[in-house]
């Protein structure tokens, strides 16, 4: 192992991940015209070169055997359900499925771009207003994220503009608009595109749901419903409904990706260089542990530089964002036992569930489909319904969200149906077509024995301790998927179907099938550094030269995809450093 280390000459601003949160942070920076580099571990990847038509909706190579993500063989975690527990290092990913090369998981994501609601950023302060000081149980870490939906809808209006997101608005300068999800928080603006052609699957879900009482709506879209120039000139075909969307690129242009909307603008910067295929190793410090003096890196020859910086921001995913403050010795690590510190707490995730319908008369052509095309109904999400007595806190969006039809992966089948051989075939081919999916996706809530930290035994390829994954799913979580997938029922029954078979999470939580990407916390945000890693800027408390941007920063997680709200902070924070902190470097925020 070569670890000598070359010293470069100094740039002003060093990022570590160039998916949407170091796209949108290296784009707004680079336009004051400072020095930028941004270091991704992965390969270059665009779209006319790697996303190419002829190839690119291909199952086996991109879902199957997971082209664009990362190995565990490249990089792994350990895991545990518990801390009595010896944790064990996850040879193939599967729960999760971490991106890696330019874009990261914004290049292979579907593309469902949710806000937050108002109650998700204010949650403790909510939930004690509405249900009193002792209703919060001991285990919940729950918390305010320190900033208002108020103050980030600008900003999520931003991210959507850049994005091209079609939808419906539901709530537009304090007027509910029909057809629009009556439950989320006031938009300034409409989405800038409508939303996309709905399948026969979602329409039926819509025409259900209204039957029983609820107010469907068009799930919020990132994969463009007509042509569209975006705020940085690029411009966005519409969508073909090939349904290689998740875990895929985009050969059409029409996914909103890093790669499609932000990095030509980006590179045209000469100010901006893209390192590429350079894993950042840690976050060097001056002698008083205080400021950031650059970063560490290894490049694909392995050999090790240092990369010094006046500025650092961490805009990787979650987990390596975590990972990079212990490496660099920043903030006191969490100890679930005596409660104290700080790196690592509040690790939280997804807690989905489905319900398989199984027709005789309906025809579903899920091969048609998009990343984002669908309907929701949001009255059993968040706090949008009262929780007296049920004995849990949180909710789920009820979606009918069928991304794909792969021949290889989407075959659904009754329960006893034969695994393989002649009547398993018979049955896929009666099913292929008759068979949709109501899904909900659920909040995740923290709790004490959740958390993320270094594991004492095993090292990574760089002889670095890996990041040790404790988690299991909280009762809270498992009472309220329980509710809210029965509340999905009654809507899959009112669609009709001859058979309806639920997947609702009872725990152990599994590492090993896939479940969701949605990974947060560890690193969160709040209004003191007594109980927060960043601030309300996602700056450091510790390292005023040090931002940390992206799901890490979230105290917890709400019913819906992140993606839209990472944008969002990464604008928010990108504001705050251009308008105040390059004016006047410091805290923007006194402790």
């Amino acid at each position: 192992m070569n670890t000598e280390i070359k010293k470069l000459p100094k740039k002003d601003i060093a990022i570590v991940g160039l998916g949407w949160a170091g796209s949108i942070m290296a784009i707004e920076l680079a336009k004051t015209g400072l020095d930028v580099i941004a270091f991704e571990r992965g390969p270059w990847r665009d779209t006319a070169d790697d996303f190419n038509v002829g190839y690119v909706q291909d199952e086996l190579r991109y879902v199957v055997q997971q082209e664009l993500m990362i190995t565990a063989a490249e990089d792994t975690y350990t895991f545990r359900n518990a801390s009595h527990q010896t944790a064990l290092p996850i040879r193939e990913y599967g729960s999760f499925l971490l991106g890696t090369g330019l874009g990261g998981s914004g290049a292979h994501w579907s593309g469902l771009t949710w806000r937050y609601n108002p109650t998700d950023f204010e949650l403790r302060s909510h939930l004690t207003r509405r249900y009193g000081e002792k209703a919060i149980p001991d285990d919940l870490l729950i918390k305010d994220w320190g900033i208002t939906y108020d103050e980030l809808e600008p900003y999520y209006t931003k991210f959507e503009r850049m994005a091209g997101i079609g939808g419906k608005g539901g709530v537009i300068n304090g007027q509910v608009q029909e057809g629009g999800n009556p439950f989320e928080g006031n938009r300034s603006e409409d989405f800038p595109l409508p939303p996309m052609k709905m399948t026969f699957a979602a329409k039926l879900f819509a025409e259900s749901a209204r039957k029983i009482g609820m107010k469907p709506f068009p799930t919020p879209s990132a994969n463009a419903s007509g042509v569209y120039t975006n705020t940085y000139g690029v411009t966005m075909a519409p969508c073909t409904y090939c349904g290689y969307c998740s875990r895929c690129g985009c050969a059409n242009y029409s996914k909103s990706t890093p790669q499609t909307n932000i990095i030509p603008a980006l590179m045209r910067y000469s100010n901006f260089t893209a390192q590429v295929q350079s894993e950042v190793l840690h976050v060097v410090m001056d002698e008083s542990g205080k400021v950031a003096t650059g970063v560490v890196y290894i490049d694909a020859s392995g050999q090790r530089y240092e990369q010094p910086a006046d500025l650092v921001i961490l805009t990787a995913f979650t987990i390596p964002n975590v990972r990079l403050l212990f490496a660099s010795g920043i903030g006191e690590p969490y100890d679930p036992k005596a409660g104290k510190g700080l790196i690592g707490k509040n690790y939280a995730y997804q807690t989905n569930s489905s319900i398989q319908l199984f027709f005789e008369d309906k025809n579903f052509n899920p091969f048609i489909s998009g990343g984002g095309v669908g309907q929701g109904v949001d009255e059993y999400n968040g706090d949008n319904f009262d929780h007296k007595g049920l004995g849990f806190f949180g909710g789920a969006c009820i979606m009918s969200n069928v991304t794909s039809g792969w021949p290889i992966t989407n075959r659904m089948t009754p329960p006893g149906t034969p695994k393989w051989g002649r009547e398993w075939k018979k049955a896929t081919k009666q099913h292929y077509l008759s068979t949709t999916v109501v899904r909900t996706q659920g909040s995740s809530y923290p709790t004490r024995s959740n958390y993320l930290d270094l594991d004492p035994t095993y090292k990574d390829r760089h002889g670095r301790s890996m990041m040790r994954l404790t988690f299991d799913f909280p009762e809270n979580d498992l009472k309220m998927s329980a509710y809210v997938t029965n509340k999905a029922l009654d809507v899959a029954k009112a669609m009709g179907a001859s058979q309806t078979v639920m997947h609702v999470p009872q725990g152990p939580y599994n590492i090993v099938p896939f479940q969701s990407t949605h990974n947060t916390g560890g690193a969160i945000m709040g209004e003191s550094p007594k109980d927060s890693v960043v601030n309300k800027y996602l700056q450091s408390w510790d390292v005023p030269n040090l931002f940390v941007i992206g799901g890490s920063a979230f105290p917890q997680n709400a019913g819906y995809n992140p993606t839209a709200t990472v944008g969002a902070l990464a604008y928010w924070a990108a504001d705050a450093i251009v308008k105040q902190y390059l004016k006047q470097p410091g805290p923007l925020v006194q402790a």
